[in-house]
Formats: C-alpha cells, sequence, structure tokens
C-alpha cells in the first residue's frame, strides 16, 4: 500500500491510497471460498456449490465489502501514522487511474480537529446571583402547593374569579355558526389563561341559570385566523357555578406531599429543602450561562464543517422526534437545517473549548462527584435511593452526569480565573426566570 497526505485548507485534508489490484483479488477469492463451504443452494449439496456459481451470484457484494474493509484500515493506519485526529466522518471517492493499472487508487477527504486558544480570563466578569430561603418564601410556596390540589365546591352565588363555572354557550358571525363558535358542558375556571378576557368579563357576576348574550371582536392576532378580528355575538347560559375550596396545611396535606407521618415541621423543612436545591440550580443556571458566554469571547477555534452539520443533524433528530411525539406524522414535518446552524456552531465551539480546558487543566470527572451529583438530584424524589440505582443501572444515564459534572468543573475553574462579584436579588426574580 502505498498513501500519502496532502493539506487541502486548514482543517481539511486528503488521503490518496494506492492498493494493488492482485492482493484485493486475493482476499476477494478468500472470502468466497469461505462462503462456498457453507453456502446452500437448490440443487447441490450444502459446501458443493461449484465456485464459479458463488462468484456469480456474490462476487460482486464481495468485492465491493472487501474494498470498503481495506480502505477503512488503510485510512486508519494512515491516519495513526500521521498522529492526526478526525474530526466527522472521512469521504472516500475513487482516483481514476491509467489504463490497464495494477493498482486500486482512492482518496479520503477529512477534517482534523482544530487548535483551541483560550485567552486570559482575568478581565470578565461574573455576577452570582444571591438569594436566601427563608419562612416567607416556605410559606409562599406552601400556598402554591395549596392552589395546585384545589378542589370546588358548588355554590348558588354569583360567578367571580378563581371560581370553576359549567357552561353552554353558542357564537355567530353575521348569524352564521362558525368552528370552534359552540359548546356545551364546558368547564371554565374564570381568570386563568386559555379563555378571552372580555368572555370572562361578561360570564363574571352570572347566577347558576343565569343566561347572558353579548358582543365580542377577536383580536386581530387570534390563532383562529378565520375568525381573528371579527365581531361574533355568543349567548351564553352558566349552568353552574363552584367556589374554590383549598386544602388545610394539616397532617393530611403533609402526607399528600410524601411526609408518611403527616409532621407539618418536616413537610415545612422538607420544602424549603427543595427550594434550596431549586435555588441553586437556577444560580448555577445563570452563571454557567456567563462563564459559556465569556469562553465563546475569550477563545478562538476554526470548526469543522462536519462536526457542525453533524450536531445540526443530531438537533434536527431532536426536533422531529419531539414533533412526532406531539401527534406530528413524518409528512408534515418540513425542517430545513438553517435554523439551527448557529445553535449549532455555538454548540460545537462550546465542546471544542471545554475538551481543551478539561485535558489541559486535568478537569476530568471524578467518581466521587458523579456520586455527588446522582445523589444531589434524587433527593428531590420520594424515595432518592431508587433513583440513584436508576441511573446506575445505565451506562449512558452516567454519560450524562459525567458530561454535566465535567462542565461544572470548568465552570468552576473559570470562576476561579475571573472577576466574581456576588448580586443579591429577590427569591422571586430568580425563580421567574426560565431557568
Amino acid at each position: 500500500m502505498q498513501a500519502s497526505i496532502e493539506k487541502v485548507s486548514s482543517l481539511e485534508r486528503r488521503l490518496n491510497v494506492s492498493l494493488p489490484v492482485h492482493e484485493i483479488e486475493a482476499e476477494v477469492e478468500n472470502r468466497l471460498k469461505r462462503l462456498a463451504r457453507s453456502m446452500r443452494m437448490h440443487g447441490f449439496r450444502p459446501g458443493k456449490v461449484p465456485f464459479r456459481l458463488v462468484e456469480q451470484t456474490y462476487g460482486g457484494q464481495v468485492r465491493k465489502e472487501v474494498l470498503g474493509d481495506v480502505l477503512q484500515k488503510s485510512f486508519g493506519e494512515a491516519v495513526r501514522q500521521q498522529n492526526l485526529r478526525v474530526a466527522g466522518f472521512p469521504r472516500f471517492e475513487p482516483r481514476p487511474g491509467s489504463e490497464g493499472s495494477q493498482q486500486v487508487e482512492f482518496s479520503a477527504t477529512f477534517e482534523v480537529y482544530p487548535e483551541v486558544t483560550v485567552n486570559e480570563l482575568s478581565g470578565v466578569r461574573i455576577e452570582r446571583p444571591v438569594v436566601s430561603v427563608g419562612e416567607a418564601e416556605v410559606d409562599k410556596t406552601i400556598e402554591i402547593l395549596r392552589k395546585q390540589r384545589v378542589s370546588f365546591r358548588e355554590t348558588e352565588r354569583d360567578a367571580r374569579l378563581g371560581d370553576s363555572v359549567t357552561i353552554d354557550y353558542r357564537g355567530t358571525i353575521d348569524g352564521q355558526e362558525f368552528e370552534g363558535g359552540s359548546g356545551a358542558d364546558q368547564n371554565v375556571v374564570l381568570g386563568e389563561a386559555g379563555l378571552l378576557a372580555d368572555f370572562q368579563r361578561h360570564v363574571l357576576g352570572a347566577r347558576p341559570g343565569e343566561a347572558r348574550g353579548f358582543e365580542l371582536t377577536f383580536p386581530e392576532d387570534y390563532h383562529g385566523k378565520e375568525v381573528a378580528g371579527k365581531t361574533a355575538r355568543f349567548d351564553v347560559t352558566v349552568k353552574r357555578v363552584a367556589e374554590p375550596v383549598l386544602p388545610e396545611v394539616d397532617a393530611d396535606f403533609a402526607r399528600a406531599l410524601g411526609i408518611a407521618d403527616g409532621d407539618i415541621q418536616r413537610m415545612r423543612e422538607d420544602v424549603k429543602g427543595n427550594l434550596e436545591r431549586e435555588v441553586r440550580r437556577r444560580r448555577d443556571a445563570r452563571v454557567k450561562d456567563q462563564v459559556m458566554a465569556a469562553l465563546l469571547e475569550n477563545s478562538s477555534v476554526e470548526l469543522p464543517k462536519a462536526l457542525i452539520q453533524m450536531e445540526i443533524e443530531r438537533m434536527m433528530a431532536g426536533m422531529r422526534r419531539d414533533l412526532q411525539a406531539r401527534g406530528l406524522t413524518t409528512e408534515q414535518i418540513t425542517m430545513p437545517p438553517e435554523p439551527f446552524e448557529a445553535e449549532a456552531k455555538r454548540r460545537v465551539a462550546l465542546g471544542l473549548i471545554i475538551a481543551e480546558l478539561v485535558k489541559r487543566e486535568k478537569l476530568a470527572a471524578r467518581p466521587e462527584q458523579i456520586k455527588a451529583m446522582v445523589q444531589d438530584y434524587a433527593q428531590s424524589y420520594e424515595k432518592p435511593e431508587e433513583v440513584v440505582r436508576w441511573y446506575y443501572q445505565s451506562a449512558d444515564r452516567i454519560r450524562e452526569v459525567e458530561s454535566l459534572v465535567l462542565e461544572t468543573n470548568v465552570v468552576e475553574w473559570v470562576l476561579s480565573k475571573a472577576q466574581v462579584q456576588d448580586q443579591p436579588i429577590a427569591f422571586d426574580e430568580l425563580m421567574e426566570s426560565r431557568k
């Protein structure tokens, strides 16, 4: 085998390989002979099929397999000899040879991993949110938990915000009914999203059995395009009004939250612990976002096109699975790659930068760090020990945790180099953030 590598661009390389034809043909013949020993064909005993028939039937397929194996082997040997780190997959192409040549020639075009330069970070400023979790935050959270477990009790009074009402309604535009404009025995909670504010306003104050008629103009940006901006006439009958009843904060409520003995103080401690974990998670997410932005801004790296394309395909596959889980069919999903490109570049760049820092600064995840993170996740569940076992039953799940630990180690390293300023913020401001 003769092989040479040429530099096409800063990251792209081309491997040119020349192989003797007789070596290829010898391997093809060996494989066909092995196949003939076990081949079955009508009219012949097992292993007694004439070689020419074996060659006629499987020669093309076997020759293709041999070429593929030889190319992969030759490629692997060449990149090892040159000590190259291949990014993505090579593109193999046959090369035209001279007439009557006894050589098989091909090229493999590929990219290599780039050099990564992380610049000085001492001038980077990172704001770290500082939030305290006290009794007021615990009380507020318990109130939210009560509302999540609300029940409704029928009443004869007028409908108010927060009440659940059962209604029949019929809507028309220019005397004609329209799609979605009518319904019977519809239950809605007044004040919640999903019902137009003008519609709710006309239902407020109605008593059970009361009928009301009114006009309503749909917003110009209404999701139902056929009625957007149009005025409809609605006739509504309120059949039932039910007022909200919040559960008492008692032993039963504590047991409903997973406190087996119903101890209310233990419940409050449990709520506070969960809040502190969530505050820590959101604080760390904010800090991580700043760190990653700083690394991107203070690093130099050329991105291999192959890695960007692989990341785009991975993101598109994930989006496709999500849309299919929501009920869309493959035919309904049209997905151009361009909207994914910017985020794919960001992810590839961060992946290369993080990998470089992990290697250079020896930031690899240690087993005790992985275990600590798994145990921290598990504390949010009723049976933490079962969650820990679930994680360790899957190598893929542990690898995901390991990846997060690597990122955490990189964040801590950056914080040790940057200027970190603690920034007190309100509990509600942090909890209302998207992360």
